[in-house]
């Protein structure tokens, strides 16, 4: 019995320490558990000593340690990487390349430099009324009286970009007809187009850049810049009612004093009368300029409501008219007041010499560039008129072609379009010619 007890407690014994040797192996076999890394400072900027502390700069800041007076230590600086070499650009003609390694999702860049020139034109029968149906082949256009190829043609509708210029200088009577009118031209427009509001007296003013033509904004500028408008009186040249406080053996010497800015002579005691003052040129070329930030697939147009009359103007005919042949814009006016009477508007179409005063200057401006013009008496004639520029413009045949003038010439070339039918049957309404701008190369 007690030898059978002995044997085993020594089995026993013996199990116990192999378990112990076995735990002591597996426990040095273990592979140790690495520390995390310790962070690392950033790389300092290049020429900058010390930290960059807001409103101070890059000046050196006060450190920890001269605060606590403890010494802190030191973090190792990571080595900066080795900078990258920079492989040349290769030049091929005028298209520039780079490696394949560093522009893998970048296409080269090709500039062609052509002299592609559009042209809008309008067909009308002889009771005004637009002819549809046209084909390329009904079209011919001349350039400096050389026949062009066409290579472009469509029927489609454009976007316009209008700018309204509204003659604020016209009598009281014909300014609240235009005033009453100016309800109707949100009517007239898409809800693609754009539009934007100008009025000129002495000087242009622009009340509101392009904004959309169903905006809320359009009706609420229009509203704004409606006006009295002015009546001219008869003027008093010589009576005592002149308005000279100031008198010299009854004359007025001093100009400051008299109401037209004009002093009389010993030789002659009369006072010019004081002219009137009409600023369409610097209008039109104010509402130019911001057309000519429109995109180019826009119909670029303006819409001047006036009696035609210019006097006063910085700008000349010639300058405004060289400006918009250049940037492709075209000019539409409904023309109020007395020049558009019948009979009497044609009239005023003529300049008597030595009058300062052009009395309607609107139907150079139409013939030139492409445009059409109105002539209205009552509000419901200014009214359709509006719709019948807006519909004017959106049933344009587009003729397109590629010159064969220089591309770097900047003198003008006159355009003459025909169509396939007899001139009594037709009219056909395009621009008289263009100036070659940047704009044409692309």
């Amino acid at each position: 019995m007690n030898v059978g007890r002995k044997a085993i407690a020594a089995a026993l014994l013996f199990g116990f320490g192999l378990v112990v040797v076995l735990a002591i192996s597996a426990q040095q076999q273990q592979p140790a558990v690495p520390d995390a890394p310790i962070p690392q400072a950033p790389p300092p900027l290049p020429g900058v000593n010390g930290p960059i502390t807001p409103g101070l700069g890059s000046a050196q800041a006060p450190s920890s340690s001269s605060v606590t007076g403890q010494q802190q230590p030191e973090q190792p600086t990571p080595p900066q990487p080795a900078p990258q070499s920079q492989q040349p650009v290769t030049q091929q003609g005028n298209t520039q390349t780079t490696p394949p390694d560093e522009g893998i999702n970048k296409l080269p860049t090709f500039i062609a430099y052509t002299n592609f020139v559009e042209v809008p034109v309008t067909v009308k029968d002889t009771k005004g009324n637009f002819v549809s149906g046209l084909t390329w082949r009904d079209f011919t256009v001349y350039e400096n009286n050389n026949l062009q190829h066409l290579s472009y043609f469509s029927v489609d509708p454009r976007p316009l970009s209008i700018a309204f210029v509204i003659d604020q200088t016209l009598p009281s009577n014909y300014m609240a007809k235009v005033n009453e009118s100016l309800a109707a031209v949100q009517g007239a427009l898409a809800p693609y187009d754009e539009a934007a509001v100008f009025t000129y007296t002495n000087g242009a003013k622009e009340w509101t850049g392009f904004t959309g033509a169903q905006s809320k904004r359009l009706p609420a500028v229009l509203s704004l810049a409606q006006a009295t408008g002015t009546d001219p009186m008869v003027p008093d040249t010589g009576s005592p009612f002149v308005g000279c406080s100031i008198t010299e053996n009854s004359m007025c010497p001093d100009p400051n004093v008299q109401l037209n800015h004009q002093a009389q002579s010993s030789s002659s005691p009369w006072v010019a009368p004081q002219k009137e003052i009409h600023t369409l040129n610097d209008a039109i070329l104010a509402a130019a300029k911001e057309l000519s930030t429109r995109p180019m697939e826009r119909l670029r147009m303006i819409y001047v409501v006036s009696d035609g009359k210019e006097y006063g103007s910085k700008a000349t005919w010639k300058e405004v008219v060289h400006y918009l042949e250049a940037n492709k814009i075209s000019v539409y006016a409904t023309v109020v007041g007395d020049s558009a009477r019948w009979g009497e508007g044609w009239l005023d179409r003529f300049h008597l010499p030595f009058t300062g005063v052009y009395d309607n200057i609107l139907y150079k401006y139409t013939a030139a560039t492409g445009g059409d013009m109105y002539a209205e008496g009552n509000v419901n004639g200014i009214e359709k008129s509006y719709a019948k520029v807006a519909d004017e413009a959106r049933t344009q045949y587009t003729l397109g072609y590629l010159s064969h003038e220089s591309i770097f010439d900047s003198k003008f070339r006159s355009i003459d379009v025909r169509v396939d039918r007899p001139e009594k049957e037709v009219v056909v309404i395009a621009k008289l010619g263009y100036y070659p701008s940047g704009q044409d190369y692309r």
